[in-house]
């Protein structure tokens, strides 16, 4: 099962910014937490691939599930 998302450009009159919101169900699979960093990387025209960049914590890792 997919989840369409729409991408989202707000333009200022000196820049520009794109979003791309992740849908909470998707967001408590991958069990991201707030604040997490994560990297885009292009593998080409039709594929990003999401990376983590820093391993998580002992702590995240054994936190409750909602």
């Amino acid at each position: 099962m997919g989840y369409p998302t729409k991408v989202q450009l707000i333009q200022r009159q000196e820049s520009e910014q794109w979003y791309i919101n992740f849908p909470a169900p998707l967001a408590r699979a991958l069990e991201f937490d707030k604040g997490e960093v994560v990297e885009w990387v292009i593998q080409d025209r039709h594929t990003l691939i999401l990376h983590r960049t820093a391993k998580r914590q002992a702590a995240a890792a054994g936190k409750k599930k909602r």
